[in-house]
C-alpha cells in the first residue's frame, strides 16, 4: 500500500478532549500528525454530537487546536487540523 499522506502519522495514546458546543466529551488520540489525528471515543462516534467541526484539546500539552472531521468510524474518528 502507497502512504499518501502529507505527513506522516505517528502511533499515540494521548488523553484528549474533544470540546464542541459547550460540551466536552473524552476521547484518546490513537495517531497524531502535524496535520491531523485519528481519535478513539469511548461510545460510538455515532452517538457523539458533534457535527463537522471541534476543538480537540490535549490537557498534558496545554494545546486546543481547532480540527475538522474526515471520517467516522465505530469508535474512531479521523480528523484534520484547520
Amino acid at each position: 500500500m502507497v502512504e499518501t499522506r502529507i505527513a506522516p502519522r505517528f502511533r499515540v495514546d494521548k488523553r484528549a478532549i474533544a470540546e464542541y458546543g459547550g460540551d466536552k466529551y473524552p476521547c484518546t488520540i490513537r495517531d497524531l500528525s502535524s496535520t491531523g489525528a485519528a481519535i478513539e471515543f469511548p461510545d460510538p462516534v455515532k452517538v457523539v454530537p458533534i457535527a463537522t467541526s471541534f476543538n480537540l484539546i490535549m490537557p498534558d500539552d496545554g494545546l486546543k487546536l481547532p480540527c475538522r472531521i474526515v471520517w467516522k468510524r465505530d469508535y474512531r474518528m479521523g480528523v484534520t487540523f484547520d
